[in-house]
């Protein structure tokens, strides 16, 4: 697993984070349980299998969502 902290342009509204904590908890390879959105700082973390699924793969679900993703930053556990 490897972990990624992806930070989006400023959010608006609480329940903008909850709408892409969602989505991004639906794809395969994210541990569901590691999906932790921090609003007041625009940031979403999360833990995903890199075998099953590319960090560009995890950008694009959030920005078709219609957030801006500012930058990615993975680290291999």
């Amino acid at each position: 697993m490897s972990k990624a902290v992806i930070t989006l342009e400023t959010l608006s509204c609480p329940s903008c984070l909850k709408k892409i904590e969602s989505a991004v908890k639906g794809l395969i390879g994210i541990d569901q349980n590691s999906v932790r959105g921090v609003f007041n700082v625009s940031k979403i973390r999360i833990d995903f299998d890199e075998k099953t699924l590319a960090i560009e793969d995890i950008e694009k679900v959030i920005k078709d969502l219609g957030y801006p993703v500012i930058k990615s930053k993975v680290k291999a556990a």
